[in-house]
């Protein structure tokens, strides 16, 4: 093909029903019983292309995802190219020119869709390694491509990574078990309260050995759980080994759908430590539990609370501005700002303070993220929350989850964070009012200096008046108390001191908060 194709791009769909046969037609895969068809490739181009294009939070156009998106089909061969100059578009081979076309309107999402289809079925029939590659790997190779230019956090999950990505944010059908490998057999480490494991008696250090008829013994960890879950409803025979049982333990249980607990607490001297790992469809609701249980058991006993979200990498957005909003009776919780209109956003708070005024203490780390952070900027914000720990990750932008017509996804960033005093935290992160950086014992930390408080205080200002587009300000800034994880227990030894000491609370709690004030939004 030496010379322009001439056929207009409106005929293109057309043209894709003769050439991409191998894409196009319906190809079942077998998951268990469950079979699913990949649809054409067009429509799982355009649907990505045209989503990204509208929904993004910088501009960017169909243009640019598909010359990157096809260019990356070399991570698959990398004897093929391709090539723009001017309208002109080629595919090339270590062999020659393999393909000529003419460039669609640079906005025109369907049409470069099209193009990139075309293109592929051109490849295909030149590359030995494109032909045989499957329509998930061509899609992985193109997504991959087209989003390079992006962000870090702006991904593409295949259809399998999809789905367990879809069960981590809403559940999955299970029984409720979490296990660890121990030597060749799954161990139930613990059981779930009110789940079909629970009801059916499965124990804390029981072992797996068979699901049904299956043995487990020797099987890899990722299998073990796939074959643990499964659709809701169904049935399931596992079969146990139990210390002081001499003969196996068989149990019939029915799948149900099982959201995990990301919600733990104690009690310590007079205070509360409500541990939150993640942030799912239950994790607020749960977290209100937890709360409300501490006080029908504790009650007037309670003079202080710890929010420890160390290690916490955040999740669903929405859940995070709840449970702001259980410990503020009103102001501000985030704001929301990118280039849709549906991606700018303010909460507020608008409920009572669950935790009733007490004293408030919130542990972050270097792996802090996300949803985390937005709980902690609220309520340090607001004055409510004394932050213990590092600066946290700095993953101050929200994302949209656009799913493809392959039951693949697209993870998009479409909007920033930012904070009730007006600053963006995105690659700065939340600034601790006492930094733990780098302590192994609470009991010499400067904070409880004043002239260090002081310094601290000063610091907040330049924190919040840091530009997003001055890095290497951000990245001083940082640098002054270094993002780490933190798994001992100094945050949490100098919490109880903290709030063993009301007067140093209220001292500390200013360092932010009446920044907070002045600042504004």
């Amino acid at each position: 093909m030496n010379r322009f194709m001439t056929i207009r791009f409106s005929f293109f769909l057309t043209l894709c029903v003769a050439l991409l046969t191998a894409c196009a037609q319906p190809r079942t895969q077998v998951r268990g019983d469950a079979p699913y068809y990949i649809l054409t490739a067009e429509e799982v181009f355009s649907s990505a292309y045209g989503a990204i294009t509208d929904k993004y939070i910088d501009r960017v156009t169909p243009a640019t995802l598909a010359m990157k998106g096809m260019r990356g089909l070399a991570t698959i061969d990398p004897q093929l190219s391709v090539s723009r100059e001017g309208r002109a578009i080629t595919l090339v081979s270590i062999h020659g020119k393999v393909a000529k076309y003419q460039a669609p309107a640079e906005d025109n999402a369907q049409d470069w869709a099209i193009l990139t289809a075309v293109l592929i079925e051109a490849g295909r029939k030149a590359s030995r390694g494109l032909r045989e590659a499957s329509s998930e790997k061509i899609y992985k190779a193109v997504f991959d491509g087209a989003l390079s230019g992006l962000d870090s956090f702006s991904r593409y999950a295949g259809a399998e990574t999809a789905r367990k990505n879809r069960a981590r944010r809403n559940g999955y059908g299970g029984v409720g078990v979490r296990l660890r490998k121990y030597s060749r057999v799954p161990r139930v480490m613990s059981v779930m309260p009110k789940t079909p494991a629970a009801r059916a008696g499965v124990k804390p250090g029981d072992y797996i050995t068979y699901v049904g008829d299956i043995s487990v013994v020797g099987m890899s960890f990722k299998d073990v759980i796939d074959q643990l879950r499964g659709p809701v409803g169904s049935q399931i025979r596992l079969t146990l080994s139990r210390a002081g049982e001499p003969k196996p333990l068989i149990f019939a249980i029915k799948r149900e759908h099982i959201i995990p607990n990301t919600v733990t607490y104690g009690f310590e001297d007079g205070v509360v430590i409500l541990k939150v790992s993640g942030f799912n469809q239950n994790t607020a609701k749960t977290l209100k539990a937890k709360l409300m249980e501490a006080f029908d058991i504790y009650g007037y006993g309670i003079r202080g609370w710890v929010l420890d979200m160390r290690g916490n990498p955040g999740g669903l957005l929405k859940q995070s501005i709840k449970i702001a909003d259980m410990f503020l009776e009103y102001g501000d919780i985030i704001n929301t700002r990118g280039r849709h209109p549906n991606s700018n956003q303010h909460y507020e708070a608008d409920g009572d303070d669950l935790a009733e005024g007490l004293p408030l203490v919130v542990l972050m780390d270097g792996k802090s993220a996300s949803s985390a952070e937005v709980v902690a900027v609220a309520l340090q914000d607001q004055g409510r929350a004394v932050v213990i720990g590092t600066a946290s990750y700095g993953k101050g932008t929200v994302q949209t989850v656009i799913r493809l017509p392959n039951n693949g996804e697209i993870t998009l960033t479409w909007s920033r964070l930012i904070a009730p005093s007006g600053y963006a935290f995105h690659e700065l992160g939340v600034l601790p009012s006492i930094c733990t950086s780098g302590e192994t014992d609470g009991e010499g930390l400067a904070v409880y200096d004043p002239e260090v408080r002081d310094k601290t205080s000063a610091a907040w200002g330049e924190w919040r008046a840091a530009s997003l587009d001055d890095k290497f300000r951000r990245e001083t800034l940082r640098a002054s108390c270094p993002p780490e994880r933190r798994r001992n227990a100094v945050e949490v030894e100098v919490a109880l001191r903290l709030l063993g000491d009301p007067a140093l609370f209220e001292r500390t709690l200013d360092l932010s908060s009446l920044t907070a004030e002045a600042g504004g939004p």
